[in-house]
């Protein structure tokens, strides 16, 4: 890692100094903010997601249909219209499945290699475990892609029979005119549950019980007719921390007022005032204001003064004296400093309206906008606070005007080689906030791939996809994040490359199916012989106890010990002891040895080291156990080249 981004130290329990120079320790803080966000989204198909999920879900009109549609077929298309909650749906129906034998993931939806192989199916059965349940979110694909999908699918579903698996397939509602007529009996429309219920049932679930009274305003009637299920969730976390934070003698109506008033339609009033008031330095204040909404008054000048800067604006000639001050000019746009410094519009949900105003009104500066915005996010006046609320509020209007590249551009230029390390955070930050959205998450998850697979990509920019892999992908799309990492532990270098292979073998452990699928994926590198990486992360993955009972377990342990042994025997021998340690247990001796013995199949010279190192571990410890242990792998190791066994000699 180069100089300009400081040290990066992980899973340290004080204070460490890693090289010359000042230290910056913003690893933590990135991943803390990563985690933080991703705790606030309720898409991850992790289970402690999907408790959490469940304990708040209201079953929508046609779920009990889906449900038996799924027992009997073991696969079920969800279809409905966007914003109704189809995706939480298919979650909840592969939820409530027994949990006893599979796993419940997600299928990736990008270009992934898997194993090596270039010209995957679009849907691979590798992908299917014994018992497994499977979600395939189809809600924002491609044309192209539905079409290859729906013409797999009919192997898949041979499948997942098979192996006594479980599909839930969100369709993508605006591409209902392509689906095949052999799916539409497996195809059921929900329609979108109460948003009252569940906005009951969030609040709830936070210990609070509304009356019934409260809930029939004319306000919060309109918001609840009109807003998806995810602001609804919105919503209730509104209310919860209005709770948290109001006075004892105020009572749910009030926290409900407080809640909506920042989601009134502000647009129009916008719309009017800035036609009353259009000039150039009014208006660079009321964006300033927006996107800095909170921040100190000399955040919002200095984004100001900026912004005016980047879009060549003319400067003011009036000698300093003679223009207004601050505060003045703050008024005029209709905002106030509050007592504890922070500067805020005084009409609830003006900032909202104002971004949305000049991102949908001024497209041909959003570009502009952009780069103003890289620039401020690097202005000494701006606390960590500040900054994580801008680029949320800056991504959500990139995205919501089909402009997700504007996101890792960021990104990249907050990871350049003279960036200030406190950015690494902000571009973590913006690339997370790509991955979880509905409609773009897999543009981001491809371009990840891209870039991870990529030696052009830079160190900085590196240690930026391990922790979006590890913390935000993993949570909903652990297959895709693994193969990411395994990618930039192959290529990278120094304290990246280390925090990348210490992310991909945590990840890998995490799970029995990710890791008989790092097993895979490591023997299919070791035959292939590019990526010396691999062995070593073998040597450090690889449990000699861990599922050998499983047959397809064994034999990517045969292939990668193979590889294994044809280097010097030093760079193995300390794994090599714990498998021969972990075989003097009864229960385990037979396979692990096996696998070992397999391993050098009729080579003499890879037979020839096994033993050195075997009787190198002996003689560590010259006990009758361990030289039992010896003897019983050279057995197996003569029965597996065909030499007629003999009695046992110890």
């Amino acid at each position: 890692m180069t100089e300009t981004f400081g040290s990066y130290v992980h899973e340290a329990h004080g204070s460490v100094h890693s090289g010359d120079g000042p230290q910056y320790n913003f690893y933590y803080a990135a991943e803390a903010r990563l985690r933080e966000q991703a705790s606030r989204r309720p898409r991850a198909v992790a289970k402690e997601d999907r408790e959490q999920l469940a304990a708040r879900f209201v079953p929508p009109r046609g779920m009990q249909l889906a449900r038996d549609r799924l027992d009997e077929r073991n696969t079920v298309l969800i279809d409905g219209l966007p914003g109704s909650g189809r995706r939480t749906a298919a979650i909840m129906l592969l939820h409530d499945l027994s949990d006893t034998r599979g796993s419940l993931h997600e299928l990736p939806d990008t270009s992934d290699d898997t194993s090596g192989d270039t010209a995957a199916s679009p849907l691979d059965v590798r992908d299917i475990g014994t018992g497994d349940r499977l979600l395939l979110d189809l809600s924002e694909t491609e044309e192209a892609r539905y079409l290859a999908i729906q013409n797999a699918l009919s192997d898949f579903r041979d499948s997942l029979v098979r192996r006594g698996a479980h599909l839930a397939v969100v369709l993508p509602h605006h591409l209902g005119y392509l689906l095949q007529g052999e799916l539409k009996r497996l195809t059921v429309e929900i329609g979108r549950p109460s948003a009252q219920r569940v906005l009951v049932r969030h609040l709830r679930h936070e210990g609070i019980e509304p009356a019934q009274s409260d809930l029939g305003g004319s306000d919060l009637l309109n918001y609840l007719t009109q807003a998806p299920m995810r602001e609804v969730a919105g919503l209730a976390d509104r209310i919860r921390r209005c709770r948290d934070v109001s006075a004892a003698d105020r009572g749910f109506s009030h926290w409900l007022a407080d809640s909506l008033v920042g989601q009134q339609d502000q647009r129009s009033r916008v719309a009017a005032d800035l036609s009353a008031r259009p000039d150039g330095r009014h208006r660079a204040l009321l964006l300033s204001l927006a996107l800095f909404h909170g921040a100190a008054p000399e955040a919002v000048l200095q984004g100001a003064n900026a912004l005016l800067r980047v879009l060549s604006h003319p400067p003011d000639s009036t000698p300093r004296l003679d223009r207004a001050d601050l505060y003045s000019e703050l008024s005029d746009i209709g905002a106030e400093t509050r007592a504890d410094g922070q500067v805020r519009f005084r009409i609830a949900g003006y900032d909202r309206a104002v971004r949305d105003h000049f991102w949908t009104f001024l497209p041909d500066i959003r570009r502009q906008l952009r780069d103003w915005f890289g620039e401020c996010l690097a202005q000494s006046a701006l606390l960590e606070s500040d900054r994580k609320e801008a680029v949320s509020r800056f991504a959500a209007q990139s995205l919501r005007n089909a402009r997700p590249e504007d996101l890792p551009w960021l990104a990249h230029q907050w990871t350049a080689n003279k960036a200030p390390a406190y950015l690494v955070p902000d571009a973590a930050q913006v690339l997370a906030c790509g991955l979880e959205d509905e409609q773009y998450g897999r543009y981001f998850r491809q371009q990840i791939y891209e870039w991870s697979t990529s030696s052009d990509t830079r160190l900085g920019f590196r240690q930026v996809l391990v922790l979006v892999c590890s913390t935000t992908m993993a949570r909903s799309h652990p297959d895709q994040a693994l193969v990411r990492l395994h990618h930039l532990a192959r290529r990278t270098n120094g304290v990246v490359g280390v925090d990348a292979r210490r992310a991909l073998l945590d990840l890998a452990r995490s799970d029995h199916r990710l890791y008989r699928r790092m097993l895979d994926r490591l023997g299919a590198g070791i035959v292939q012989g590019q990526w010396v990486e691999d062995l070593a992360l073998f040597l450090e993955l690889a449990d000699p106890v861990r599922l050998v009972e499983q047959g397809s377990v064994r034999e990517s342990l045969i292939t990668c010990w193979s590889g294994v042994l044809r280097h010097p025997v030093e760079s193995w021998a300390a794994a090599l002891a714990r498998w021969l340690t972990a075989s003097e247990d009864v229960r385990h001796r037979e396979l692990v040895l096996r696998v070992l013995a397999t391993a050098c199949d009729t080579d003499v010279r890879i037979s020839g080291r096994l033993y050195q190192g075997a009787r190198q571990w002996q003689y560590a410890d010259p006990s009758a156990s361990r030289a039992k242990t010896v003897s019983l792998l050279l057995r197996k190791i003569d029965t597996a080249q065909g030499i007629e066994s003999y009695p046992l000699a110890v």
